[in-house]
């Protein structure tokens, strides 16, 4: 199994959820750490006690910036991975509510590359639908579906640009997985040409705030 976590509740919240996701690190690709829509203006000490235990247990980690659709300053992008680099020691970054469409391109090539020079790798890119088919060979890693699993059962499309690409480099994020479904979950990404997912049982506004059932029950 090969699942992106990204668990948006602050530690002191919820320490059973960490706890259990540093037990898993070795299932995951990677864990999303997102203290305040992205660093903060200052470092959380409980986010950093928790992203050293992570660390310390294997999981790569990754910080959450947004893009804003490609309008946010390529200058605030980068240094939001900066502070997540040195704050809490993240890896690569997450750059969330990225464009899909093609004439947006060129500025995300730009920011990518100006991020790997900085030092961020892996380079997540979700724009939670299908892209154009360039984005694939921008980043490590695009989340190609971000919904609901009745939208995921009901109406997703494959584009067959995807097939040229190797599934690890896919994911698809589904909320509202009923519990006893989450191992199917992992195994539709797959069928699906993702060979990393995030299933969990939450619901909007905020479906990342619990762990995934699939990391401690789904099959491996």
């Amino acid at each position: 199994m090969s699942l992106l976590i990204p668990l948006y509740v602050h530690p002191a919240e919820d320490p059973g959820s960490w706890h259990r996701l540093i037990t898993a690190a070795d299932r995951t690709y990677g864990v999303v750490i997102n203290p305040a829509n992205g660093p903060g203006r200052a470092p959380d000490p409980a986010f950093a006690a928790a992203a050293g235990a992570l660390r310390a247990a294997g999981a790569r980690l990754l910080g959450y910036v947004d893009t804003d659709y490609g309008t946010r300053a390529a200058a605030d992008v980068a240094e939001d991975a900066r502070r997540h680099r040195e704050w809490y020691a993240a890896d690569g970054c997450f750059l969330d509510r990225v464009s899909s469409a093609a004439t947006e391109l060129p500025a995300y090539r730009a920011l990518v590359r100006g991020l790997r020079r900085q030092g961020s790798t892996p380079v997540v890119l979700n724009p939670g639908v299908h892209p154009a088919p360039g984005y694939a060979r921008l980043a490590d890693l695009v989340v190609t579906f971000e919904g609901s699993w009745s939208a995921y059962v009901s109406a997703f499309s494959r584009p067959d640009w995807t097939r040229r690409h190797p599934p690890e480099r896919f994911c698809h994020l589904v909320y509202g997985v009923p519990e006893a479904l989450a191992p199917l979950a992992v195994r539709t990404a797959r069928e699906r040409g993702a060979a990393v997912s995030g299933p969990v049982t939450g619901e909007p506004p905020n479906p990342w705030a619990r762990l995934t059932p699939a990391l401690t029950g789904a099959e491996r």
